[in-house]
């Protein structure tokens, strides 16, 4: 158990992520008071005046660091950002030095950590400057600057290409065939919702068209289909979403076409045509492993070969650009379960692999099961994610997008590799956060953008299927209240 007290500021959320990288199982409780508990942890994180200072107090000894700094010259919102990194600072310093670890993220805790770099370069900081500031200010270790770097580099590349009105769209389809043990997301099993899924579609449809007026206006750079599994709907379902698209929106005019096809055990050869004669170029089949034990465990109904077959397919009606997901952590999988995925991956020669850590989602079976499946340690995904570093460079595939989440086996991260000239444009878009993205569907999060200013302001969809469908004008209110739309 830790017990944390905070005095003299409120960053609760901050400091209870970053005790979670260091204690990702332990429960934490924030108290005014100190407790007496023989087998606790208690932590203080305190600001007075310009002074931050971490403690940590466990078996009668006091770990602490503090820092001295005058922040007064500090606009108010900049003041607090600056006093986060500090408090984290002093605090993860703190328990460096009780814990004798260190994370090779450091003190970030954040989904998107290349945006310090962009922010960095955007100041005109030079290579060296970013690598001290990543270094002193933030503890991240070398491996990880060289490969926030490497990203950033990359993403630069298309973030330059965009345009000042330009926006991408995001279309959610919930649905999938069955929901994965780690999964949290808001996805349906098709089987159960089939009854809801035309209406949901009309829904949808309804949403998308709402707002023609704003395609014509603003180009759309890139639309992305996921889920959820996009292709668990039926080919005529899907072709109703595409044929509608197809009226409302300047197709021919998008530089970028993803459907997140997803499950292997969805994609027939009538859908993979369909998609292809509407436009579609880019998309996913994601295996997240080639074992078909763990398949079963994890709950997918489908079969290594299953995989194997849709890719082939894939590439014979003519898509030259597939992405293939990976998890490294699966419940049961080691180092070699991982090599074999590899080997079969090699076979099929992907344009692109995400190569996603293991996360334990707290609304997931995995966590509320935990003690029923075997998982490896911190250093055995280490060697992995390092063992999957050095096959995408053997295929030619570099690293373009990078991204983190909570919970995290590791504390580590999420890569996507892909075929030079394969990037995919809107995963850079959404983990950078530098275009509008107009989002479609139950769950979904449009996040409208002023570069100039750095604001973002989100306009969320409702969660539920149902609600979606029976209060679909109500969501187009919401982003009509803050979208401007020529009538």
């Amino acid at each position: 158990m830790i017990f944390v007290t905070l005095i003299g500021h409120d960053f609760q959320y901050e400091i209870q992520h970053l005790l979670k990288a260091f204690y990702p199982q332990e429960t934490i409780e924030f108290t005014v008071e100190k407790n007496k508990a023989l087998d606790s942890i208690q932590i203080y994180s305190i600001w007075r005046d310009n002074g931050f200072r971490g403690e940590v107090h466990v078996d009668q000894q006091v770990y602490q660091q503090e820092h001295q700094e005058d922040l007064s010259g500090y606009e108010d919102t900049e003041r607090g950002k600056v006093a986060k990194r500090l408090l984290k600072k002093v605090l993860y310093e703190a328990l460096e030095l009780y814990t004798k670890r260190s994370l090779p993220w450091g003190i970030l805790t954040g989904i998107r950590p290349t945006k310090i770099v962009h922010e960095l370069l955007e100041k005109g900081f030079s290579d060296g400057e970013i690598e001290k500031e990543l270094s002193i200010k933030y503890h991240i270790q070398q491996e990880k600057i060289a490969l926030m770097k490497k990203v950033a580099r990359k993403e630069k590349q298309i973030l330059d290409q965009n345009q000042p009105e330009e926006i991408s769209l995001y279309i959610g389809i919930p649905f999938c065939p069955t929901r994965c043990v780690y999964c949290s997301f808001t996805s349906y099993p098709i089987g159960q919702w089939k009854d809801h899924i035309d209406a949901y579609i009309k829904a949808l449809i309804t949403e998308i068209k709402a707002f023609e007026p704003i395609y014509h206006r603003h180009p759309i750079r890139s639309i992305y289909i996921g889920g959820g599994t996009p292709t668990s709907l039926s080919a005529f379902q899907l072709q109703i979403l595409l044929e509608a698209m197809n009226e409302f929106l300047p197709m021919k005019r998008i530089e970028e076409f993803t459907i997140e096809a997803g499950r292997p055990d969805t994609i027939t050869l009538e859908k993979l045509q369909m998609m292809k004669a509407y436009g579609v170029e880019r998309i996913s089949i994601n295996p997240q492993t080639m074992n078909n034990e763990t398949l079963q465990k994890i709950g997918r109904n489908h079969t290594v070969e299953d995989i194997i077959q849709a890719f082939q397919m894939a590439k014979e009606v003519g898509f030259d650009c597939i992405n293939m997901d990976l998890i490294v952590g699966l419940p049961g999988e080691t180092l070699h379960h991982v090599q074999h995925t590899w080997e079969q991956l090699e076979g099929l020669k992907p344009d692109t692999i995400t190569v996603h850590t293991m996360a334990i989602k707290r609304a997931s079976k995995l966590r509320r099961n935990l003690e029923q499946y075997e998982l490896i340690g911190e250093e055995e995904i280490e060697k992995i994610l390092f063992f999957t570093q050095e096959q995408t460079q053997k295929m030619g595939l570099e690293p373009y997008y990078l991204y983190r989440q909570k919970n995290m086996i590791g504390n580590l991260e999420n890569i996507g590799y892909c075929i030079p000239g394969k990037e995919c444009i809107y995963n850079v878009e959404i983990m950078e956060e530098k275009q509008t993205i107009m989002s479609f569907g139950a769950g979904a999060v449009t996040k409208v953008v002023d570069v100039p200013k750095n604001h973002i302001q989100r306009i969320e969809n409702v969660k539920d299927v149902s609600h979606y469908i029976q209060r679909i004008e109500e969501m187009i209110q919401r982003k009509k209240r803050v979208l401007t739309i020529d009538e």
